[in-house]
């Protein structure tokens, strides 16, 4: 059997490069090895995809992209499809288990300064993602057609009217009609389902390539690839396989073992999932009380709510999300790693996650003088930490960096 599992992979090889490929990319690949918890939600991120890509396939074997029949199908998927309610709340709930994972990766780029060089196109090519994700996620959310669904996409679509000259014609051009109709459900599906998920797949292959590049990042913040042995691997790195695979399969572990809790027991999260009015029929002749997007796109709805103004608040929305891309060049530091920077840079950080967290609380909420009044004060906040990032990182005193990693 081995000899005949030999004889196989060297005659695949010589027509497919797939043992190269497998020890390039893992085998052979070296890692720092004193990554920790942080470092887990990255291949996570890779999971909920797959997951989010199987049950969608799943999903629109059943689906009917009408205005007629998409509500309609989703009840058919929920009470008659065998285990339809299982596959639908897998890919509800993996939505919004898939930013959580996101927002904790970006997150741990910043911690440990994962995006300054020579990691730049990496963390560029990771907003890409994100940017695309949002796109998708914004595109998906039409199509249960259910009133929030509908109203929803119709607040979305109509921002894009106060662009000056081409803003009327453009929203246009994305519902395929005056208002959003079947033309729009259309539209948004062949979007959800073939469009972006090709996009996100070639980003993330993209990702990973430039990843491999330049190698993969550590607490530490220092580059492993300084310090060689005599063979010349990395003294402080080791084999992604069969170590890190192994250490990801714990992750793995735990992760599943929430996320079928949420799923089984909490799927709809309170309604922070899914929305009681998205249990209703789309009508354009009803309003719902209030209007929100699903949790993970509320923060930059509040800034958007935040501005008096609609066209600035469309510019503060979209400057919130482009000043990520230019993160690299902002900061100015002379060492990566938070575990090396002194109280401005820690402090910093903090604020900008209590602001994106309060942002996002109150994007869901209903809008009052006083929450309209600290939506202004954490939007600020907000663009702070990027605006005055060349100047404390600049003056900030920073502790020695050590030349290999550390636990």
């Amino acid at each position: 059997m081995a000899n005949e599992k030999g004889r196989f992979m060297t005659w695949v090889d010589a027509r497919f490069p797939l043992t190269k490929i497998w020890n390039e990319q893992a085998a052979e690949y070296h890692a720092p090895k004193n990554l920790n918890f942080w470092y887990y939600f990255g291949s996570l991120a890779l999971l909920v995809l797959i997951i989010q890509i199987v049950t969608g396939i799943w999903l629109t074997m059943a689906y009917n992209p009408s205005a007629e029949g998409a509500f309609a199908s989703v009840e058919y998927i929920m009470r008659d499809v065998e285990y339809g309610w299982l596959i639908r709340y897998m890919h509800s709930t993996g939505a919004s288990a898939f930013f959580v994972v996101v927002y904790l990766h970006m997150f741990r780029s910043l911690l440990y300064g994962s995006y300054k060089g020579p990691r730049e196109l990496i963390w560029v090519i990771g907003m890409c993602i994100y940017l695309a994700l949002m796109a998708e996620a914004f595109f998906g959310y039409l199509l249960p057609w259910g009133q929030m669904s509908f109203w929803g996409a119709q607040v979305i679509t109509s921002l894009f009217g106060v662009i000056p000259i081409v803003g009327d014609d453009l929203a246009l051009w994305i519902r395929g009609d005056y208002v959003v109709s079947g033309a729009t459900l259309n539209r948004f599906f062949a979007m959800h389902v073939v469009a972006l998920p090709l996009i996100i797949i070639a980003l993330v292959v993209l990702h990973m390539i430039a990843l491999h590049e330049v190698g993969s990042s550590n607490p530490d913040g220092i580059d492993i690839k300084d310090q060689k042995d005599e063979n010349g691997h990395p003294v402080d790195g080791i084999v992604f396989h069969p170590y890190y695979t192994v250490k990801d399969l714990v992750g793995v572990v735990i992760f599943l073992i929430v996320f079928c809790a949420v799923m089984f027991f909490a799927p709809e999260m309170g309604g922070f999932f899914l929305e009681a009015p998205n249990f209703e029929p789309a009508n354009p002749l009803v309003t719902p009380d209030h209007i929100a997007p699903v949790w993970y796109m509320t923060p930059y709805y509040a800034i958007l709510r935040a501005i008096p103004d609609q066209f600035w608040g469309v510019v503060a929305m979209g400057g919130a999300i482009a000043v990520l891309f230019v993160l690299p060049w902002l900061d100015r530091s002379p060492v990566r790693s938070l575990r090396y920077r002194s109280w401005p840079s820690k402090v910093a950080l903090f604020i900008f996650v209590v602001s994106f967290v309060v942002l996002g609380y109150l994007g869901l909420v209903e809008p009052t003088e006083t929450r309209a009044l600290l939506a202004q004060i954490f939007t600020v906040l907000y663009f702070l930490f990027f605006l005055a990032m060349p100047f404390y990182t600049r003056m900030e005193k920073t502790k020695p960096v050590p030349t290999r990693v550390t636990k």
